[in-house]
């Protein structure tokens, strides 16, 4: 469905809260939406690729990797990954890598920069918890929406028909 933030903003300005624009754009898709799961970790992503592993059911995930740019929680792998898994974007509040193979994959990806280093793999985090970053909080199971203007979230299906 053919959408636009700044549109889906004036039509619904009570229902929407918008991101503060810290993101950058990486994925081959540029304009993204879907129900969000959510993971936070700290320079460690076993925990983003074990849900990325999971069915993504045309999900978003929303990523608190606690603003980190000393190592990427996202790659070319874990994006190719979620693309195979059904995900339709994720954003990542901390870093990425290999930001040229992403841009090849049909994924929508969002965040704060790139950095060529790994994370750590010990597996600490938790998952489904509402997540705070570019002030506002993402819940399990509300909508985020995403394009080039931005990242919106509502409680809501806005383009539900």
């Amino acid at each position: 469905m053919i959408f636009t933030t700044a549109d889906l903003c004036d039509e619904f300005e009570s229902l929407v809260k918008i991101a503060e624009p810290l993101f950058q754009d990486y994925g081959q898709i540029k304009s993204f939406y879907g129900e969000i799961a959510t993971v936070k970790v700290f320079e460690d992503n076993v925990l983003v690729r074990k849900t990325l592993e999971t069915e993504g059911r045309k999900r978003v995930l929303a990523v608190d990797g606690g603003a980190s740019t000393k190592v990427a929680v996202v790659g070319d792998q874990l994006a190719q990954i979620a693309y195979e898994h059904g995900w339709v974007g994720i954003v990542v509040n901390g870093c990425i890598r290999d930001s040229a193979e992403i841009a090849k994959i049909p994924i929508g990806i969002k965040a704060l920069n790139t950095v060529p280093k790994r994370s750590t793999k010990k597996g600490q985090g938790e998952v489904d918890l509402p997540v705070e970053f570019g002030g506002l909080v993402f819940h399990p199971g509300d909508y985020l929406y995403a394009d080039l203007d931005g990242v919106i979230v509502s409680e809501k299906n806005l383009l539900k028909s």
